[in-house]
């Protein structure tokens, strides 16, 4: 690392790659880049893993196609904008695509582009993204001809759940932007992202964004923000070359960059880089400078090719077979099946043949069309790439190795992770390329269809049967999803996820679809330790809680109490804020960031990313579970009602809202469940006092959302989604039932305490 003209480095071990699963088991990978997921005998349904199948060490043939040499493609630069949540990585990404685009204008005279445009958050253009402030879906988008290259921007999501959408990415590039809030520093979600990149040896940069704030500046000034990223890229395990990265100091919200902390200096106090550049133009050019050129496979007699010849042009590619495993797949109505990659060897044109390699497949011939491999072969009809957020047609036609494109008109079977080549001998591939593992799922729950008093009044998509279909189309794309039959009902959709978060954002998708559904509670994922197959294995997680020192009581005190966490770390700064660093059991998490914002009057920022598995620490506390307002009655609510009931607990609707038995209306402000009717009028009578004429006062209702609702609800509640309404209701609405299993329940809790 370069810190005032002072390189550093240090040699470091590697790191261990995360655990692949199974429908019902798990397993640990070994730590190989040709691991492959392993299927359970005992499970019917497809784990869906980005990881492709191992190629064989033995070498089954003479084929071109066995021995690939590693080269590099010449003028393309394709770089990853990695960080955590609100680190300022979109406004980053939106000012260099700019700049980039302003450079290339003045330096071929053309007008301006879509990139000139002062629109913020260019890339995080979804509905979702606008409103949650936080990147969903990666993306990709193109420079062309900035000083006679190819930039690639991908631009990747900063927060764990998501993870499915890094690891596919960091696949595409040879360098990794590492965006860290100079104020903040390194946090939980930025050792994930760092882990994955540098596991698959990408070429970090560090930007040290927000500089132009003066506390910022100071841990900037002091040194404390580097030693802090410093120390975590040497826990991380990088490389000695990794160690040596390069550091820039900027501010993204005011458009500029530099090398130098000198001029940073300058630029936060007086505004001025004493005639020193400072746009964003000169990032580009330390990136160009510093992370290598994509690597990409050529084939045929290695001494056809210099030693010293290590960066040649696309062109130099066009003989070798040709090869792009997908990282996302899509479908335009117009266009067919789409797929998105980075041509590994060779290169593709308009009207080629195609044939699709499995991940689970191995020197299988890519040229039959039918059989026991299934192989398909389909005729491409367009190649794309994105300059902006628009996908327009490459120019030429035609895209060689180490390029990121959209190919479209691909066969349907295409899933992500699957190999996409040619269908001769001397353009097919005989192996598939090797994709990277995942980081497993932590949490299931089961989607049903709805079936409360109101169901089919507010959505169009209403069947088990549609809502089955929409939840297998999200695995083509999203990876990190596995979706099977439930194994209590028929009619249920087990879902597999990395998060709550995850979930949510899958079901507010669905939501705006016109889908209606029933959500059971979230389930941790468990395992059976293969070491004497007995102990119970769950998930636990590294929890980081930045919160206002006086609060910093309350939040040891929910983690380490009933939720079961440990507390491993607690500083305080001069700004009376306090970082707390806990393990925590996944469980235990469900529902905290919420509780802990309402405690801490805001001030607490709740971050997670996964550890491990470990032993299993036992039921939690009691105190976890609030007792509820039930509605014994249907009908609308009234105001006098409500009224009344205010005194009782929290509520969780407002005058005029649709209630019915069963469904909850309300937190009661005493341990255990209650039941009310929220629909009670006042009588009509002649008699007038001013007692019964006195004006009442009824608090605004508490309303959550989608991931609020998820970790608030108890084990025997439901979560009703239509397209306007959210409602927490119980899993059975008749009174006699839920009493009966509530008994069930009390006399399995005595029995496991007894034990």
């Amino acid at each position: 690392m370069i810190v005032g003209g002072q390189s550093s480095s240090h040699h470091l071990g590697q790191t261990h790659l995360p655990v692949s699963r199974t429908c019902s088991s798990w397993y640990w990978n070994l730590p190989s880049a040709t691991t492959s997921a392993i299927s359970s005998p005992s499970s019917s349904c497809e784990w869906r893993s980005f990881s492709s199948s191992a190629a064989s060490d033995d070498d089954d043939g003479d084929s071109l196609s066995s021995h690939p040499i590693i080269r590099q493609r010449q003028g393309v630069l394709n770089l990853s904008i990695l960080a955590h949540v609100d680190h300022g990585k979109t406004t980053l990404v939106d000012q260099l695509l700019r700049a980039a685009s302003s450079s290339s204008n003045a330096s071929t005279g053309a007008g301006a582009s879509a990139t000139d445009a002062t629109t913020d958050r260019l890339l995080d253009c979804g509905d979702l993204e606008k409103e949650r402030g936080i990147t969903i879906t990666s993306k990709v988008t193109r420079i062309d001809n900035y000083k006679n290259n190819i930039i690639n921007v991908v631009d990747t999501p900063g927060h764990a759940d998501f993870c499915g959408e890094v690891d596919r990415v960091l696949s595409l590039v040879s360098g990794a932007v590492l965006v860290v809030d100079a104020l903040e520093g390194p946090m939980v979600q930025t050792k994930y992202v760092l882990s994955r990149a540098l596991s698959m040896n990408l070429k970090p940069v560090v930007v040290l964004n927000k500089v132009d704030r003066l506390d910022g500046w100071a841990r900037v000034e002091s040194g404390e923000t580097e030693s802090d990223v410093l120390d975590l890229f040497d826990s991380l395990g990088a490389s000695d070359d990794q160690m040596d990265y390069l550091t820039l100091y900027a501010s993204a919200k005011q458009g500029w960059v530099t090398d130098d902390m000198a001029v940073a200096e300058s630029m936060v106090h007086n505004n001025t880089s004493n005639g020193q550049p400072v746009d964003m133009t000169v990032m580009l050019d330390h990136l160009l400078r510093v992370i290598p050129p994509p690597t990409v496979e050529t084939y045929g007699d290695a001494s056809s090719y210099n030693d010293d010849d290590m960066v040649l042009p696309g062109e130099r590619f066009a003989a070798d077979p040709f090869s792009l495993a997908a990282i996302t797949v899509g479908y335009d109505a117009y266009l067919g099946r789409t797929c998105t990659g980075r041509i590994t060897s060779g290169a593709v044109s308009i009207n080629d043949q195609v044939a699709v390699l499995r991940r689970e497949a191995d020197g299988r011939d890519p040229s039959t069309k039918s059989g026991g491999d299934g192989t398909i072969i389909s005729t491409l009809n367009g190649i794309f790439v994105n300059r902006g957020i628009s996908r327009v047609p490459l120019e030429s036609g035609k895209a060689y190795a180490g390029d990121i494109v959209t190919l479209s008109g691909v066969p349907d079977s295409i899933r992500v992770g699957d190999t996409l080549t040619g269908t001769t001998e001397d353009t097919a591939v005989s192996r598939p390329i090797v994709t990277p593992p995942l980081v497993p799922p932590t949490l299931s729950m089961e989607f049903g269809a709805n079936d409360s008093p109101l169901a089919g009044t507010e959505g169009t998509e209403v069947t088990p049967t549609k809502l089955r279909n929409r939840l297998t189309a999200e695995t083509d794309n999203n990876v990190t999803l596995t979706v099977e039959t439930s194994q209590s009902d028929s009619d249920k959709t087990s879902v597999y996820a990395r998060g709550e978060l995850q979930l949510g954002i899958l079901i507010e998708q669905m939501r705006r679809e016109g889908f209606e559904m029933t959500i059971s509670p979230p389930r941790i994922v468990t395992k059976i330790d293969e070491t004497d197959g007995k102990t119970i294995l769950e998930p636990f997680e590294e929890v980081t809680v930045d919160v206002d020192s006086e609060y910093s009581g309350y939040i040891v005190s929910a983690l380490t109490g009933d939720r079961k966490g440990i507390l491993l770390e607690m500083n305080e700064d001069v700004h009376a804020k306090t970082r707390l660093r806990f393990e925590v059991p996944s469980r235990g998490l469900l529902g905290f960031p919420s509780e802990a914002a309402t405690a801490t009057r805001g001030s607490a920022v709740v971050n997670h990313v996964y550890l491990d598995d470990r032993k299993h620490v036992g039921p939690l506390g009691d105190g976890l579970e609030k007792g509820k307002l039930i509605s014994s009655d249907s009908g609308k609510a009234t105001h006098y009602a409500l009224a009344s009931l205010a005194a009782r607990g929290v509520l969780f609707v407002e005058p005029g809202d649709v209630v019915y038995p069963g469904m909850v209306i309300g937190e009661n402000a005493k341990q255990g469940d209650m039941e009310v009717n929220p629909v009670r009028a006042k009588a009509t009578t002649n008699m007038r006092t001013q007692a019964k004429d006195e004006k009442t006062y009824l608090p605004p209702p508490k309303r959550m959302t989608v991931e609020e609702l998820i970790g608030y609800m108890a084990p025997d509640e439901m979560i009703e989604v239509t397209p306007t309404t959210l409602r927490l209701r119980k899993a059975l609405l008749d009174p006699v039932e839920r009493r009966k299993a509530s008994r069930v329940k009390k006399q399995q809790q005595d029995s496991l305490r007894k034990k």
